[in-house]
């Protein structure tokens, strides 16, 4: 089971030897930071982040709950009060060894959890590359359904990237967390 904790400097030095690469860097945060990762960076990042009396953007690491290892980053940000809703942003599963164990899933229902039940809202979105395969499938696991492509957004060495924009709206959320019902027993 994955829990999220707030992401505080203590963190910086995992998340910095996880983004390694310059390639690895724009998957995970677009133009938000130029590679390499900084600490400086990092801290201007987390900077009013995780304030529920001022909920602008909250910021994780995840932890297995069974051993007590981060395994990955998530956050949710752009959130609107007066529209209900918010952004996944900035998902990624820190080793690649820990890849293809659910990791992502439980990240992601579990920042749904915080969304939908903590923070109200009634719409959660996200954005991935049109490459990044296992990444649509977990979004599709969580719920999320694909609502559109803008292709061609972003510039990489001498091509272009496709972004696929997928969402969840509450409702779609509390239905998946219903317990499937019972078969009846058939009646003679």
């Amino acid at each position: 089971m994955i829990k999220l904790e707030p992401f505080t400097p203590a963190d910086f030095t995992q998340l910095i030897a996880w983004v390694d690469d310059e390639r690895l860097m724009k998957e995970w945060s677009g133009s938000m930071f130029s590679f390499p990762l900084t600490e400086k960076s990092l801290a201007w990042y987390i900077e009013g982040s995780n304030d529920f009396n001022d909920p602008s953007v909250f910021i994780y690491k995840a932890v297995d709950s069974k051993t007590g290892v981060i395994v990955g980053h998530i956050s949710l940000g752009g959130i609107s009060q007066r529209d209900r809703a918010g952004r996944v942003t900035r998902v990624l599963v820190g080793n690649t060894t820990e890849r293809r164990r659910g990791i992502c899933q439980g990240m992601v229902k579990a920042l749904l959890r915080i969304g939908f039940e903590d923070l109200k809202l009634h719409r959660i979105s996200l954005g991935v590359y049109d490459f990044n395969h296992a990444a649509i499938n977990c979004y599709l696991k969580c719920g999320f359904q694909k609502e559109g492509v803008l292709r061609d957004v972003v510039r990489h060495d001498d091509g272009y990237w496709t972004l696929i924009e997928m969402g969840i709206l509450e409702d779609e959320w509390r239905a998946l967390q219903q317990p499937a019902s019972a078969p009846q027993a058939a009646q003679d």
